[in-house]
Formats: structure tokens, C-alpha cells, sequence
């Protein structure tokens, strides 16, 4: 028996050198995870049960151990190269069409092909969840995988929505020299402000403001300029030169309408409380407080675009006796813009930058963890495959259910710590010739017994 209890030592030493070996050979392998070898003894017994005079058969392999712990994070240049720090590995399909992913990995070194999908270096797509609509707000259809795909294309505008105007109007202020309101003449009004805004083709046209102080105690009329013309009564589909505009509404903090809103030549009018506070007057004389937008509908009908509609808010707009200022002016519309970078958040968002200032969410990278890490199926080229030991995958988003997040511009290094597996290989070259020295010892012993 010494002769097959030191061949199974060699066996099971040569198994832990090379275990080790492969070790060190991926020190430097991005997303590697090293392999411990694991010993069982061999015990043989007898129809009558085990013997207490048993010395045991040998050693065998029970199992050549992946271990999944965590490696360090390196930054790079790149920002489609991602690591995640925590549980889970990224989703990867063979065919762009797949319905679910087919393998996985913890190398986080992608790029783009040809058609502007994210792969690896062995032509996989990199899997996703589609956005729900145009902001990360809006979620993502988790359980619905996609190649994550990077459209070069230009940025699409976006029609202004929202005009945010925060200001003081001087309550000292005299009334303009010069009546009626003229606004080429800047006697005739006391304040102007303006702000570029855009159409649905990303047009950008000039929104002027004039205020003009009435005889009326604390009242300023408002008037409206698009492209240097007046905002006047009508409705969007009238002729006439451009732009012709309609007040759509006029809405208050708590939702109510104060009454059809004045035009040229009866201006918007803003009224303001004793203590400065902006209050509104309709056309019907009806006030209310905390006044918030007024809804503008304009069209140019020498430009086929969309009717631009936004609504304007002054909400926290003031009246005292200090000189006028400023204090919000912003907002929201694009003009089209071309892609400058891609920005991935921690829940691995991936967010196409454009150079108009706007973003857009192109999908959540979809992560998979499952009930037995070990399981997988090694595939080469650091790719795992489910199999009937690693259960099924659990998938889901960075940052929740138990993922880990996600980290763009950087990559997980091998696992593996070279001083320790070095001398880890020592220790099996050590088991290696132990176990020769076994064989030779049973083999002077064996030809002692031949020559008595």
C-alpha cells in the first residue's frame, strides 16, 4: 500500500502545483479569481467495518476551490472600463438578440464595436435594462435585457418647458418718463430681463421681459417678447407675424386660476402685498397669493416646428425697497448637441454626455449573483457559466438587493496575492518531494525484502 499512498501524494501535489502556478501565472489577469486546492484523506475498510489498525490509503483532491473575494480597484482612462466593488458579475450574450445572458464575468474591460455596442474582447455583449423613459427618474425595465448600446448620433434637442425667473422690483422706483410702453425706448419701462429659450428643433429664440411700474400702488404691468415681437392676443394657429402667442393659463400655488389673464395692449399685471409678496391680478380683478407661472403658447409659422409652450415662474419674486436684481434666471430647453463622453453611476446608469449640456440615460448595466459562487462553470478569458452546482442567477441593479455598485474608469485586479502564493508553492513542491521520498523509502524497503 506505501506504493499507492505516495503515488496519490504526487498526484494530489502535482494537482496543488499547478493550481498554484495558474495562480501566479494570472496575477496580472483583470477580473481573475484564484484557486485554492483542497485535500481529503483516503480510508479504506472492510466488509467488518473499519479497522482501529487502519493507517489510512493516501490523499486525494475533493475539489480545486474558486475563490470569489474581492480584488483591488485600479483607476484607468477609460470610462467604459467598470468594476464593481461588492457582490455580482456583469451579464454577457453571445448574440445581441438573446433574450437573457449566457455567461458571466467580473472583467469589466469593455469597448465599443462598429454599431456602437459595448462588448468585451471576446465579441460579447455587455446586457442591460432599458430606460423608461428620458430621465434615470423614470426607471428602468428591470428583467428585460438588452445589449447596451451607445448612440453616437447628435444629442436630440429639447423644447424649453419651464422658465424660471426669481427677481426684486424696486418698490422706490418712479414711474417711466415716458408712456405708453415702447420697448424701444427705454424710458418707458423701468427693468427688462431676458433668456434664451428653444424650440422642439432646438432654435434658440431670445424670451425679453420689460416690467413697467403703474400708478396703481404696488402693481407692475409685464410684457413679453419673442425675437423682438410682442406676445399678443390670439392662438397659436393665427397668421400674422411672428410670433403670435396665447396665454394658455395663469396658475397659482394652490392650483386656481385667478381669472382670464390681461395681453398687450393690457398687459399681464403683477401685484404685490404690503410686505412685498407677489400676489397676481387677472383681467377680472381677482388676486391670489403666491403667484407661480403663467403658461405661453407660441408659434412661428414661418418655421415648421411645434408650437412652444412654456410656462414661466416667478415664484419668490419680491417688491422692496431695495434696487432691482436678479436672483434666478433659467431654463430648461437644449439645442441639439453632439456626444462627448459617457458618464456610469454607482447603480450603473450609463448617461450619454452631449455637448449642448444635456444627458440621457441609455440603460443600467444588469448585474447576476448566485446561491453558490462556486458553482460556475469556468469558461477561459475570466467568463462563468450557471451550472446545476451554482444555481440559478439572481438578477437585479448595482446597489440594491444585495449587488454591489458600480465604478466607471476602473477595473478589478486579479485576486491574487504573489507573496502568498509563492509561498504557497514552495509548501506543494515540499508535499511533492515528501511524497517521492515515500515511493523511494517503499521501494529500498521492497528490495530488502527481495534479497533476503
Amino acid at each position: 500500500m506505501g506504493f499507492a499512498t505516495g503515488l496519490s501524494g504526487l498526484k494530489a501535489a502535482s494537482t496543488d502545483l499547478q493550481a498554484t502556478g495558474n495562480n501566479i501565472a494570472n496575477a496580472n489577469t483583470v477580473g481573475f479569481k484564484k484557486s485554492r486546492t483542497e485535500f481529503g484523506d483516503i480510508f479504506a475498510s472492510s466488509l467488518g467495518g473499519v479497522a482501529r489498525t487502519q493507517p489510512g490509503s493516501g490523499v486525494r483532491v475533493t475539489e480545486v476551490a474558486q475563490q470569489f473575494s474581492q480584488g483591488s480597484i485600479d483607476a484607468t482612462e477609460n470610462s467604459l472600463d467598470l468594476a464593481i466593488s461588492g457582490n455580482g458579475f456583469f451579464t454577457l450574450a453571445d448574440d445581441i438578440n438573446a433574450p437573457q445572458p449566457t455567461a458571466f464575468t467580473r472583467n469589466g474591460a469593455f469597448q465599443l464595436d462598429k454599431d456602437g455596442n459595448v462588448i468585451n474582447d471576446r465579441g460579447q455583449f455587455l446586457m442591460a435594462f432599458a430606460p423608461n423613459g428620458k430621465t434615470a427618474a423614470d426607471g428602468f425595465s428591470q428583467g428585460v435585457f438588452g445589449p447596451l448600446t451607445i448612440d453616437t448620433s447628435q444629442g436630440l434637442p429639447e423644447a424649453t418647458q419651464n422658465v424660471n425667473t426669481q427677481l426684486n422690483l424696486d418698490s422706490s422706483r418712479a414711474l417711466p418718463a415716458t408712456a405708453p410702453f415702447d420697448p424701444t425706448d427705454a424710458t418707458s419701462y423701468n427693468n427688462t430681463t431676458s433668456v434664451t429659450i428653444f424650440d422642439s428643433q432646438g432654435n434658440a429664440h431670445v424670451a425679453s421681459t420689460f416690467f413697467v411700474k403703474t400708478a396703481a400702488p404696488n402693481e407692475w404691468d409685464l410684457f413679453t417678447f419673442i425675437d423682438g415681437f410682442g406676445v399678443t392676443a390670439g392662438t397659436a394657429a393665427s397668421a400674422g407675424p411672428p410670433p403670435v402667442a396665447a396665454v394658455a393659463s395663469v396658475i397659482n400655488d394652490g392650483g386656481t386660476t385667478p381669472g382670464t389673464p390681461n395681453l398687450p395692449g393690457a398687459p399681464v399685471t403683477m401685484s404685490f402685498t404690503s410686505s412685498g409678496l407677489l400676489d397676481f391680478v387677472g383681467a377680472a380683478g381677482s388676486t391670489a397669493v403666491d403667484f407661480v407661472d403663467i403658461d405661453l403658447s407660441v408659434i412661428d409659422p414661418n418655421i415648421n416646428v411645434d408650437p412652444l409652450s412654456f410656462d414661466n415662474d416667478y415664484l419668490g419674486s419680491t417688491q422692496f425697497s431695495t434696487p432691482f436684481s436678479v436672483n434666478n434666471l433659467n431654463q430648461d430647453g437644449l439645442p441639439a448637441g453632439n456626444l462627448t463622453g459617457i458618464d456610469v453611476s454607482d447603480e450603473g446608469v450609463v448617461f450619454a454626455r452631449f455637448s449642448n449640456g444635456g444627458s440621457k440615460p441609455l440603460g443600467q448595466v444588469a448585474l447576476a449573483r448566485f446561491p453558490s459562487d462556486q458553482g460556475l462553470a469556468k469558461l477561459g478569458d475570466t467568463i462563468w457559466a450557471e451550472s446545476a452546482t451554482s444555481g440559478q442567477p439572481i438578477f437585479g441593479a448595482a446597489g440594491s438587493n444585495n449587488f454591489g455598485s458600480v465604478q466607471s474608469a476602473a477595473l478589478e485586479s486579479s485576486n491574487v496575492d504573489l507573496s502568498a502564493q509563492l509561498v504557497r508553492l514552495i509548501i506543494a513542491q515540499q508535499a511533492f518531494q515528501a511524497n517521492s521520498q515515500t515511493i523511494s523509502t517503499e521501494n529500498t524497503i521492497t528490495q530488502t525484502i527481495l534479497n533476503i
